[in-house]
């Protein structure tokens, strides 16, 4: 594993910062980037056809067990925040209609500012390198 990786946190610990997560989304609190450089989830989100109902859907599903690391963010100005990673695996219905088993790599960022939390979706798409579960 990339000695950049955190996989040190309790069960706990991770249940409370899906909480916050999910409760930033329950109350939209929350976007998924799609900006240039995010081409990979534009992709993903394309491919299987998912609407912001159905991605929101995905998002509040995802489970404590699907934690695998966090990481520092690396982008100049943003060294101070956490990135969490989370590999759910999900059934899709790709663009021709066939169901998949897919494991989704998210990303999240939470952001604490004066106006309260919010989440930044950094990844979402299929998982494209190998990973390790904290709690499997």
């Amino acid at each position: 594993m990339n000695r950049h990786y955190n996989q040190n946190y309790t069960r706990e610990q991770i249940d409370e910062i899906l909480r916050i997560v999910q409760d930033c989304i329950r109350e939209e609190r929350f976007i998924i980037s799609k900006n240039e450089n995010r081409q990979e989830n534009i992709d993903f989100i394309n491919e299987y056809n998912l609407n912001s109902r159905r991605l929101k859907d995905i998002l509040l599903k995802i489970k404590t067990e699907d934690f695998c690391h966090s990481l520092q963010n690396t982008k100049i100005g943003f060294e101070h925040e956490v990135l969490y990673v989370f590999c759910p695996k999900v059934i899709l219905f790709n663009f021709d209609g066939v169901k998949e088993l897919v494991d989704i790599y998210t990303k999240f960022n939470l952001i604490h500012s004066e106006s309260g939390k919010r989440v930044i979706v950094i990844s979402f798409h299929k998982r494209n390198k190998p990973i390790d579960y904290l709690f499997r």
